[in-house]
């Protein structure tokens, strides 16, 4: 980009609203890293989450963004990142702020720039925590006015829980999420249930590195991989297992990978759903990008907060808007 910049990176927390439950535990607040670069006159920001399941910490993503300081402040190119940074948390919140970066400098909105229309919004799933069957029940039936409805499962009791959603809101579409919780002689049993209540996706039913036997069984709804994909060199071992991938920017280490990670998912006939960890609307913004075309959107963060950062991204009747220039992009 020429000249010099300067990097800053904070950890920030960010209450959530309620509480978030998933197969792994629970957390109430969202700890995220924000990577700001600065050229002396524009500020680009880039949000991550690290995530303890893929072996980040914290104060090791920091670190790791901290280190880069040397090749940013040198006018590192995005496609360099990847030469210095494994795909992951940290290499998202640099190759984020880079685009943004890049966007307030050149006065071109990120889209154009990725060679994509003009943004427009999105329907997106609203997250309903793991917990008791009557207890999502009616977390359901109070978020009625969200058409899509994303349910997190943990295993035993999964029958019930969808069964009692299914009956508190019988017109909403459901897909939901495992986390990698169902045991291998349940996961027929447990299909046949979630197709039985008409949800439409099950992400990552079983554990990462253990999912072969989705190639050798019947799969009534849609299977998407989410922890099992990463980047683009993991998409080939997932043919035959999984209808559709779960791409998040957290795991491919930024938009960049994650466009190509989108254009080779669907080169291999794979539907797309994009994804994200609890974060606010910074974190979310660039992968409105990804979701422009794609079949399933989770990108509810900011919702599930206490609180979101100002400017945040506008929500409305289960849809997301791209995000003003302010924020992001």
């Amino acid at each position: 980009m020429g000249g010099r910049f300067d990097l800053a990176v904070a950890i920030e927390r960010w209450p959530i609203k309620g509480g978030f439950a998933i197969s792994r535990g629970s957390k109430h607040e969202a700890v995220v890293v924000v990577a700001t670069i600065s050229d002396g006159l524009h500020v680009g920001r880039g949000e991550c989450v690290p995530y303890a399941r893929y072996g980040e910490s914290v104060e090791g993503v920091m670190a790791a963004i901290e280190a880069c300081s040397g090749d940013i402040a040198q006018g590192l190119a995005r496609a360099d990142l990847c030469g210095i940074l494994p795909a992951g948390a940290a290499r998202n919140a640099l190759d984020c702020a880079l685009w943004d970066l890049e966007a307030k400098r050149s006065g071109r909105r990120a889209a154009e720039l990725a060679g994509l229309p003009p943004l427009h919004a999105v329907p997106t799933a609203l997250t309903i925590s793991l917990g008791p069957p009557e207890v999502m029940a009616a977390k359901a039936r109070e978020a009625a006015g969200h058409p899509l409805l994303k349910l997190k499962l943990g295993g035993d009791g999964d029958r019930e829980r969808l069964a009692a959603v299914r009956e508190a809101v019988p017109k909403a579409r459901l897909i939901a999420d495992a986390n990698e919780a169902w045991q291998a002689s349940e996961i027929e049993s447990l299909l046949a249930a979630a197709a039985a209540e008409g949800v439409e996706l099950i992400e990552q039913p079983l554990p990462a590195g253990e999912d072969d036997l989705l190639a050798e069984i019947e799969r009534p709804v849609p299977v998407c991989a989410d922890e099992s994909v990463h980047d683009s060199a993991s998409l080939d071992r997932l043919a035959g297992r999984y209808d559709a991938v779960n791409i998040k920017l957290d795991k491919t280490g930024g938009l960049t990978e994650a466009l190509l990670v989108a254009e080779r998912a669907r080169a291999l006939g794979f539907k797309i759903m994009v994804g994200s960890m609890v974060a606010t609307s910074l974190a979310m913004a660039p992968a409105l990008l990804l979701a422009q075309d794609a079949e399933w959107v989770d990108l509810d963060g900011p919702l599930l907060l206490a609180r979101d950062r100002e400017p945040g991204l506008a929500y409305a009747g289960g849809t997301v808007s791209p995000p003003a220039p302010a924020l992001w992009g």
